[in-house]
């Protein structure tokens, strides 16, 4: 990632960069590099890319909030679109909705740690965004809670609500739990 004052110098070193990386063997390749023209609160043109994808983050214009509490428009980085799947493909991947032999406190601690990594990683910068994604873990619990316990007899909405009060009897169980993200109450 290379960040240039104007579009004209952004051509050169592209230009640059290939014919560099040709003498020494490997090529740019199109749809990897590419021209973004980073848009936000104080360039407002309209170019064909304004946004990219680099480390699992999606950097674009979004509303940030200013110190004085003032909202402008910002080009700042989130969770990927692709990076959000992989972990909703992660989490779907631990088929804990059929861990009805396992205890809660079981399940806690295998999931524990790597919420703990994508937490450290992803919600450094515009954590709304994945706050989103990691939600979907309170949905998948609430699926195992209606296949482990009888009483509530295929009902999303009751498992959801156990859920809630178990937050509140125990809120560190669950990393994200200590961190805000809590299942909906019904």
């Amino acid at each position: 990632m290379v960040h240039c004052k104007s579009e004209a110098e952004a051509r050169r070193l592209h230009a640059a960069i290939g014919a560099r990386l040709k003498a020494c063997g490997p090529e740019l390749r199109p749809e990897k590099s590419r021209i973004v023209y980073c848009r936000n609160g104080y360039r407002k043109k309209d170019y064909p890319n304004t946004s990219l994808d680099f480390l699992g983050y999606t950097f674009r214009g979004r509303l940030a909030k200013s110190k004085r509490g003032i909202y402008f428009d910002s080009f700042s980085p989130a969770l990927s679109s692709k990076a959000a799947k992989r972990i909703r493909e992660q989490m779907r991947v631990w088929s804990i909705g059929r861990w009805t032999d396992a205890a809660f406190e079981d399940i806690a601690q295998w999931v524990n740690s790597t919420l703990r990594g994508w937490w450290n990683y992803y919600a450094a910068f515009y954590m709304s965004v994945f706050k989103r994604v990691i939600g979907h873990l309170n949905d998948i619990l609430a699926k195992w809670a209606v296949r482990k316990y009888r009483r509530f007899k295929r009902s999303r909405a009751r498992a959801r609500i156990w859920l809630r009060r178990l937050v509140e009897r125990a809120p560190g169980v669950l990393y994200h739990w200590k961190l805000g993200v809590l299942p909906s109450a019904g």
